[in-house]
């Protein structure tokens, strides 16, 4: 397995370039590159050309992240203003706005059958569940706080959570938090099932293995991508190689492999089998927010796809093989 970069877009964005994610196939169109910027726009791009399709607004402040639902037809954008914007993918027509307060959205995804879309609840300490046919909000997932904390403790602001990740079934739901802690909730019965012990630092990114419902694969600041069982409660393993944060983690289609994006400006890709880094990426020159692989899926689409997106404003294509 290995990454080969395709094209990379300087300025692709006006601002830091802090998320990214692909907007599924549909019969009309093949899978389209979504990502969001401190810029406050939403970019779509066509795969390999990296062609611009069209430019979304509708936030105040900068877009923190991104989701698109699995029909291809929906994708939602947070910003630092704590909105939510779900808006249809190839009109730009807005669906729906959804308030997230107190704080940002850094981490949504849409449930694998696309019946939910669940929001990191930052500083309200929870993941927020919305119904995708109502949009109305329909759970509450809170993360236990330490218990009795004092008045001068500071611990429980560090509940704020950053990124979340369903399995690939979506019965259960993992949510990281900035204290290093990860959460792994029943979602049909809203029921908190354990927590994932193994960083000591913000867990800003998280993502299941595509073909084992079990494995977790989590980055964090303290430069580690943790395997966990995410059923058994164990620490599988732990590999280490980026030299700094570790900001975003995906899986790609086939499971072998994992691809990181860090702020010591590389991307990097792992072999599962070998848990080891087996090739590093250095296309940015600032830190890699976001990496995404192409889902499969699509008509004559063969070739393996991820993206990356930097504070330097740009976004690059590599082919996986």
């Amino acid at each position: 397995m290995k990454l080969a970069g395709l094209k990379s877009i300087e300025n692709a964005h006006e601002d830091s370039v802090w998320a990214a994610t692909w907007v599924p196939a549909t019969e009309e169109r093949p899978a389209l590159l979504l990502t969001g910027s401190l810029d406050e726009t939403v970019k779509l791009w066509r795969a390999d050309e990296l062609d611009l399709v069209r430019t979304n607004t509708g936030h105040s402040l900068g877009v923190a992240a991104v989701a698109a639902h699995p029909s291809g037809i929906i994708a939602a954008s947070s910003s630092l203003d704590s909105f939510v914007r779900v808006f249809d993918v190839d009109t730009n027509a807005t669906i729906a706005v959804l308030e997230a307060p107190p704080s940002e959205v850094w981490g949504m995804q849409f449930e694998p059958k696309g019946t939910i879309l669940a929001v990191a609840g930052g500083s309200s300490a929870s993941v927020k569940l919305w119904d995708t046919a109502s949009w109305r909000l329909i759970s509450t997932l809170s993360i236990p706080r330490p218990e009795a904390p004092k008045p001068s403790d500071k611990t429980s602001s560090k509940k704020f959570v950053l990124s979340v990740a369903w399995s690939p079934n979506g019965k259960r739901l993992a949510c990281g938090s900035m204290d290093g802690t990860i959460c792994v909730f029943d979602v049909d019965r809203s029921k908190l099932l354990h927590q994932l012990e193994g960083h000591n630092m913000p867990v800003r990114s998280l993502v299941f293995s595509p073909v084992d419902a079990r494995v977790l694969f989590s980055g964090s600041d303290d430069g580690h991508v943790n395997v966990h069982d995410a059923e058994g409660k164990t620490l599988v393993g732990s590999m280490s190689g980026h030299t700094s944060w570790v900001l975003s983690v995906d899986a790609s289609p086939d499971g072998g492999a994992i691809a990181t994006g860090s702020s010591d400006r590389t991307v990097r890709l792992w072999d599962l089998k070998m848990r080891a880094a087996i090739q590093t990426m250095s296309n940015h020159n600032d830190q890699v927010w976001s990496v995404a692989f192409r889902p499969l899926g699509g008509t004559g689409v063969r070739a393996g796809r991820l993206a990356s997106v930097s504070d330097d404003k740009s976004v690059s294509l590599y082919d996986y093989s």
